[in-house]
C-alpha cells in the first residue's frame, strides 16, 4: 500500500477492472429480492454538468447500498437522444444530427464512467437508435388501434418565416425566438394521445404513491384539475345558437350579468361578421394570438375584453346579457365560454368594475346584508340564495342540487365533471424524432404502417434549410411510400413524435433492452417493475411523470405489464447553485465536473455533492468544502496506511473491553446504526457522511491521544469506515479493502449491522442547571440513585457559587440527563 493517496491511479485502475469484469451486470431471478434504482436518463447535450453529477451520485449511493444489503439491483443508464438541439446544431454547424448526438453520447458515457457509477452498461439504450424507436412506433400503433391515438385540427403557434410550428417556450414576446417574426395562431391537423380517457385513474391513483413528494402529487392533481359542476345551455338572442358554459357555481346562475367568449370561439366570427363590431373584434383577436397559453392563464395578466354586439339569454330567468370576448378565456378549457358572476367571483368582480358591468348579489352570507354599492371585493362564501326566483331562500349548497335538477328536467343543462387536463398533442414538425408510422393513401385514407415494416427509418441524406423547416417534407426517399392495404402510391406522415413519448416507456425497455422480437418481455418487466426508486429534477413533476404514468396504465390495460404505476418512490433533487444562482454559461458561474475530477478525483466530487446538503434541497457550490472532502479522504487513507500491517495480522473474536477500547467499539457501532438509518430511511447522505467523519476523528483520537493498541477493535473500526463509505466513494474504498487483505470487491460485501449490546454505556454526562441555566456538567454511573446525583451536583464548585445564601425550593432530577436546582 502506497503512503500517498494517488486518486488518479486508483480511480483509473478500478474503473478498468470493473469494466473488464462487467462488475455491475445483473440478471433476473437471482435468489434475492429485486431492487430497481433509476435516475432520469439525460439528453446528450455534450458534457455532464454538476446537476448530472448530483443526480447520478445520489442514485449510485442508493444502488450500491441496496446491493450490499443483499438486493438484486437493476441500475441502468441510457440517453433521451431525440430533440431540437441536434437540429439546431445541424443548421448552425452543418453536422448531421445523428453524428452530433452519437459523439455527445460517447463523451458523456466516458464522463459517467469516470465518476465510477455502477451502471449495467449492457442495458444501455438510446431513444434515437432504430432498435429503440422501432418499438416507440410500435407502441404508438397500439394506442392507435385502441382508439387512444387520433388526428384532429388544433390551434398552434406558427412562424410564417420559418414555416414551422413553435412550442410555447419558443415564442418570446409574441415573436419567434429564432427569426423574430411575429407568431401567428394557425389551425393544423395534429396527432394526439387521449390522456383524458385516463384522467380519473391518473388522479385517483395518486393515493397509491405514498413514496412521492406531496408537492409533486399536488402539482399533478392541479394539472388534471377535476371539477364537478353543471353544463348550462344559454341561447344567443340574435341568432338562436346554443351557447354552453361549464360552471362549478351553478348556484350563482341568477347572478350572471355578462358572458365572455374565447377569441377563438367559432361563434365570434358568426356574431361579428358584417357588423360594426367586426374590425375591432379582429384586431383584439390578433393581439390575443400573440400571447402564449401560459400568459393568458397567468394570474398576473391584465384582464381585457370588448363587447361584440350580441346577447345571451339566461335559461333560468330569460334575462338578456351582453356577450364579450376576453383575453383570459381559452377555447381549450371548458367550452370556451365563461359566465360572469361579479358579485361572487373575484376575477369577475374586477372585470365588471373595469368595464362598468352590472353586479348583482344572489348569495347572502351570514352577517350584514351585502349591498353592491358598498362591496370592495367579491363574496365567495356560502349562504342563502337571494334574487334567485323560486330558489330564493335555499342554502346555496342545497340550491345547487335543485338547480341542476331543473336544468336536466328542462333540457337546458346537465351535471358534468370537467378536467383541466387536455389530450396530449404529440405532433412535432421536426426531423430528429421518432417518425409517426402512418401513411396517407388516396384510396384507403389514413393507414397504419404494418408491424413487420417497422421501424420507419429516418433518412440520413437530408438538407437542413436556414428556415428550420423539417427536411422530411423534402425527402422523396422518405415521403414517397406504398400503401400497405392496396399497394398504390401513398405519402408518409412527415410529423415526428414529441420526445416525451420516447421517455414515457424507457424504464420498461431497460428491463429487456436487447429484445428484437418485442418492445419488452412481460415476464422480465413483471420481475423488475415497478421502479423502486426514481430520481430526477422537480421540473419533470408534471409532463414526464404524468405521461409515464399514462403509458403504464395503457400498457396494463393491453396486458403488456402487470403494474399500473411505474415509480413506487420518487426523489426530486435540488439544484446546484453558485453565488446563489443556478449554474449557467451566460452567468459565468459554471463549475466543470471534469476539472474537479482532474484536480481532486471522482470520489471527492461525489463526497462533496452528497455532503453539502440534503438531496431534496438546493446545494450551494463551495470550493473550500470540496477541499475539505478531499482532506477527509486523505485522512482515511493515512489511517488505513498507519494500521495496515497491524490489522492484517489481527485475528479472533473481540472479548470484554474497557476504557478507550470499549469507547471506540461503541462509536463504531453507533456510526453503523446512524449511517444505515440515514441512508436507508431518509436519504440523509450529508448526516451519514458526517457520522463517518466523527468515527474517523474518534479513531485518530484513540490512536494519538489514548494510545489505544487493540488491533481487533481498530480492524473493526477501519473495516466499518471502508464499508460505510463504499457507496459514497467507491474507488478509494475498493483500493483500501484489497489493501487490508481482502480478495473480493468491497461492493459485494454485506452491509455492516450494528450490535446493540456494544451501544451500552457505564457512565453518562449529566447537565446541572440552576434556575434553568446550565452551570456545569458531571459524569456519573448509569442509572445512579437520584439523591446521590443530587448530592454530587450540589457539591460542584461552579454550582455551589449560585446556591450560597439562597433557599433551595425544589430539585428536579431527570435520570441520566439533567439536574435542575430551583432557588429563591
Amino acid at each position: 500500500m502506497e503512503e500517498r493517496y494517488n486518486f488518479t491511479a486508483i480511480e483509473d485502475k478500478w474503473q478498468k477492472k470493473w469494466a473488464e469484469e462487467n462488475a455491475y451486470k445483473v440478471v433476473e431471478g437471482e435468489d434475492k429480492p429485486k431492487y430497481y434504482c433509476l435516475e432520469m436518463f439525460p439528453y446528450p447535450s455534450g458534457n455532464l454538468h454538476m446537476g448530472h453529477v448530483r443526480n447520478y451520485s445520489i442514485g449510485d449511493v442508493v444502488a450500491r447500498f441496496k446491493n450490499m444489503q443483499g438486493f438484486n439491483v437493476l441500475h441502468p443508464m441510457g440517453w433521451d437522444s431525440f430533440g431540437l438541439p441536434a437540429e439546431n446544431a445541424a443548421i448552425k454547424h452543418g453536422v448531421a444530427p445523428a453524428k452530433w448526438t452519437w459523439e455527445n453520447i460517447a463523451n458523456m458515457r466516458r464522463q459517467l464512467k469516470a465518476m465510477g457509477i455502477s451502471y449495467d452498461w449492457d442495458r444501455e439504450v438510446a431513444s434515437c437508435h432504430p432498435d429503440y424507436y422501432k418499438w416507440t412506433q410500435w407502441l404508438f400503433l397500439q394506442l392507435f388501434h385502441n382508439g387512444l391515438a387520433y388526428k384532429k385540427k388544433a390551434a398552434v403557434n406558427w412562424c410564417p418565416s420559418c414555416q414551422t410550428v413553435l412550442a410555447n417556450e419558443q415564442v418570446v414576446d409574441g415573436a419567434c425566438e429564432r427569426c423574430d417574426s411575429e407568431v401567428e395562431k394557425k389551425a393544423l391537423e395534429q396527432w394526439f394521445f387521449k390522456t383524458t380517457a385516463y384522467a380519473d385513474r391518473l388522479l385517483d391513483d395518486l393515493e397509491k404513491l405514498p413514496g412521492w413528494p406531496e408537492k409533486v402529487k399536488i402539482m399533478q392533481e392541479n394539472w388534471i384539475g377535476r371539477s364537478e359542476g353543471a353544463r348550462i345551455k344559454f341561447t344567443v338572442k340574435e341568432t338562436g345558437d346554443d351557447l354552453e358554459v361549464f360552471t362549478t357555481r351553478h348556484d350563482t346562475v341568477f347572478g350572471v350579468t355578462y358572458m365572455i367568449l374565447a377569441p377563438e370561439h367559432p361563434l365570434v366570427k358568426i356574431l361579428t361578421k358584417g357588423t360594426e363590431y367586426e374590425a375591432r373584434a379582429q384586431e383584439f383577436i390578433k393581439n390575443v394570438q400573440k400571447l402564449s397559453e401560459v400568459d393568458r392563464t397567468s394570474t398576473e395578466l391584465e384582464k381585457e375584453g370588448i363587447f361584440i354586439g350580441a346577447h345571451a339569454v339566461n335559461p333560468l330567468n330569460g334575462e338578456e346579457i351582453p356577450i364579450l370576448i376576453g383575453n383570459y378565456v381559452l377555447m381549450e378549457y371548458g367550452t370556451g365560454a365563461v359566465m360572469g358572476v361579479p358579485a361572487h367571483d373575484e376575477r369577475d368582480f374586477k372585470f365588471a368594475k373595469k368595464y362598468n358591468l352590472e353586479i348583482r348579489v344572489v348569495i347572502q352570507p351570514e352577517g350584514p346584508e351585502l349591498k353592491v354599492e358598498e362591496m370592495e371585493e367579491a363574496s365567495t362564501e356560502d349562504g342563502i340564495m337571494v334574487n334567485s326566483g323560486d330558489f330564493s331562500g335555499l342554502p346555496n349548497r342545497e340550491g345547487m342540487v335543485k338547480i341542476v335538477d331543473y336544468l336536466e328536467k328542462n333540457n337546458c343543462g346537465q351535471r358534468q365533471i370537467n378536467y383541466r387536463l387536455r389530450d396530449w398533442l404529440i405532433s412535432r414538425q421536426r426531423y430528429w424524432g421518432a417518425a409517426i408510422p402512418i401513411v396517407y393513401c388516396d384510396e384507403c385514407g389514413l393507414v397504419p404502417v404494418p408491424d413487420q415494416d417497422l421501424p420507419v427509418l429516418l433518412p440520413e441524406d437530408v438538407e437542413f434549410r436556414p428556415s428550420g423547416e423539417s427536411p422530411l417534407k423534402y425527402s422523396p426517399e422518405f415521403v414517397n411510400a406504398t400503401c400497405p392495404t392496396c399497394g398504390k402510391p401513398a405519402k408518409r406522415e412527415t410529423d415526428t413524435m414529441d420526445t416525451f413519448v420516447c421517455s414515457s416507456w424507457y424504464f420498461l425497455r431497460f428491463c429487456d433492452p436487447k429484445n428484437t422480437e418485442e418492445a419488452f418481455n412481460k415476464d422480465k418487466v413483471d420481475y423488475w417493475m415497478a421502479v423502486d426508486q426514481y430520481i430526477g429534477g422537480v421540473e419533470h413533476a408534471i409532463l414526464h411523470l404524468m405521461y409515464a404514468r399514462f403509458f403504464t396504465k395503457v400498457f396494463k390495460d393491453l396486458n403488456l405489464v402487470s403494474v399500473d404505476e411505474p415509480f413506487t418512490n420518487l426523489l426530486t433533487q435540488g439544484m446546484v447553485l453558485k453565488d446563489g444562482s443556478k449554474m449557467s454559461k451566460s452567468k459565468g458561474n459554471v463549475v466543470s465536473p471534469e476539472e474537479i475530477i482532474k484536480k481532486y478525483g471522482a470520489d471527492t466530487a461525489r463526497m462533496f455533492i452528497l455532503f453539502a446538503a440534503p438531496p431534496e434541497r438546493d446545494l450551494e457550490w463551495n470550493d473550500q468544502a470540496v477541499e475539505g472532502c478531499y482532506r477527509f479522504l486523505n485522512r482515511v487513507w493515512r489511517l488505513a496506511f498507519a494500521y495496515n500491517e497491524g490489522i492484517k495480522g489481527a485475528q479472533g473474536e473481540i472479548g470484554a473491553l474497557e476504557g478507550a477500547d470499549r469507547g471506540l467499539r461503541r462509536l463504531t457501532h453507533l456510526t453503523i446504526k446512524k449511517v444505515t438509518e440515514d441512508v436507508a430511511g431518509r436519504f440523509n447522505f450529508n448526516t451519514a457522511i458526517s457520522a463517518v467523519m466523527e468515527l474517523v476523528n474518534g479513531l485518530y483520537n484513540y490512536k494519538d491521544k489514548e494510545q489505544g493498541t487493540n488491533m481487533l477493535v481498530v480492524k473493526e473500526a477501519i473495516e466499518s469506515i471502508v464499508l460505510l463509505l463504499a457507496p459514497f466513494a467507491p474507488h478509494i474504498t475498493e483500493e483500501l479493502w484489497y489493501s487490508i487483505g481482502y480478495e473480493t470487491s468491497v461492493h459485494q460485501e454485506k452491509w455492516p449491522v450494528h450490535i446493540p449490546e456494544t451501544l451500552a454505556v457505564d457512565e453518562v454526562t449529566v447537565v446541572v442547571q440552576v434556575n434553568g441555566k446550565v452551570r456545569d456538567k458531571i459524569i456519573v454511573p448509569v442509572n445512579m440513585d437520584k439523591k446521590a446525583v443530587e448530592g454530587l451536583a450540589k457539591a460542584l464548585p461552579k454550582v455551589d457559587e449560585y446556591l450560597k445564601g439562597k433557599d433551595i425550593k425544589k430539585v428536579v432530577v431527570i435520570p441520566n440527563k439533567l439536574v435542575n436546582i430551583v432557588v429563591g
